[in-house]
């Protein structure tokens, strides 16, 4: 049985992620800094348990992953998955407002996966959620593209340095992912992806699986944008 460890894992892509790899007979650990929701989701799953933490917090993850060592002894899988989004105006964002966004979304992603990979002493797998946001913008949003501009190159730097304990290291970019009513969505939200509609949390759940499966390990370093096109479509306003 696969340990696997999923932080964010409470709602939205998070919770697809975790319940796929239920699904497929892994063990989760599901972290999140909301526990009442966290232990809402996990109340009714098999082979999951919640932990409640702050992953901007480098005590908070070390408890996390030493909490792992105790019960399982070792790990085989991690998503980093934990982020947050919080878009203001270039000249209203505080000290505060900077920091809070690129300790959870950042410095999250190399601590947590430093204190994994000290448990993955058979390999492992890391992915990472990037984000399309990483590569195009739009106004205000430079505290959430700087972090996942971050995650981008630390996917490939530590696939670089973990290489010699046989750990891989990938992200994922989601374009639109849709985690609220479907079925909300307008006709014009599908129609402007390539692929006639827009993201769902199990596209990106599946790519997890696909990346961390041990037969896929000739892909490392590598950031798979799952954005139903978007960022390859030119766009001119007339």
């Amino acid at each position: 049985m696969k340990t696997v460890v999923v932080t964010g894992a409470a709602s939205g892509i998070g919770l697809s992620i975790a319940k796929a790899y239920i699904n497929e007979g892994a063990f989760v650990y599901m972290v999140d800094i909301n526990e009442e929701k966290l232990k809402e989701e996990t109340r009714n799953l098999e082979n999951a348990v919640a932990i409640t933490a702050d992953v901007s917090n480098y005590e908070e993850i070390k408890k996390v992953f030493n909490r792992v060592k105790e019960q399982s002894g070792a790990l085989n899988i991690l998503i980093n998955n934990a982020g947050i989004s919080k878009f203001k105006s270039i000249w209203e964002v505080t000290v505060e407002d900077w920091e809070t966004i690129l300790h959870t979304n950042l410095s999250s992603v190399f601590y947590c996966s430093r204190e994994a990979a000290g448990l993955m002493d058979q390999g492992g797998a890391i992915v990472n959620l990037c984000s399309t946001r990483a590569h195009m913008s739009e106004p205000d949003t430079e505290g959430y593209a700087a972090s996942k501009g971050g995650i981008f190159a630390l996917t490939h730097s530590l696939a670089v340095t973990l290489s010699d304990k046989e750990i891989t290291v990938n992200a994922i970019s989601p374009g639109w992912i849709h985690t609220g009513d479907y079925e909300a969505l307008r006709q014009v939200d599908h129609d402007q992806h390539l692929s006639n509609r827009v993201g769902k949390p199990e596209d990106i759940a599946r790519a997890c699986l696909f990346l961390t499966d041990e037969a896929n390990n000739f892909i490392n370093g590598e950031n798979l944008v799952i954005d139903g096109g978007m960022t390859r479509k030119m766009i001119y306003e007339h």
